[in-house]
């Protein structure tokens, strides 16, 4: 497993890290055909306080790569929304390679 994590306007947190890296093993876990994952935070400037933190995963696995971002109050939030909407996108690739 591979994780790569890029950041835009944020300071690199190791805690943050470690948090997106477990969240991420349990997809790998579950999908064992992911090859890596590349993971953005960026900050936005917003005049909403529910919003601005920005991540974003992209998922290398056969066919088009999967990819999610979602902007939340913390990065913490945006990460979890983020791995539940590739979670979603995952068990649909999982259910039209089975069939073919």
């Amino acid at each position: 497993m591979d994780i790569n994590f890029e950041y835009d306007k944020v300071k690199a947190s190791e805690a943050l890290e470690e948090f997106t890296t477990e969240k991420i093993q349990k997809l790998f876990n579950k999908y064992e055909f992911i090859v890596r994952a590349d993971v953005f935070f960026k900050l936005e400037n917003t005049n909403d306080d529910k919003s601005g933190k920005i991540a974003g995963i992209r998922l290398s696995a056969p066919g088009p790569r999967l990819f999610a971002e979602e902007s939340k109050e913390t990065l913490h939030k945006s990460v979890s929304e983020v791995v539940n909407q590739l979670e979603r996108q995952l068990a649909k690739r999982k259910g039209k390679m089975n069939t073919h």
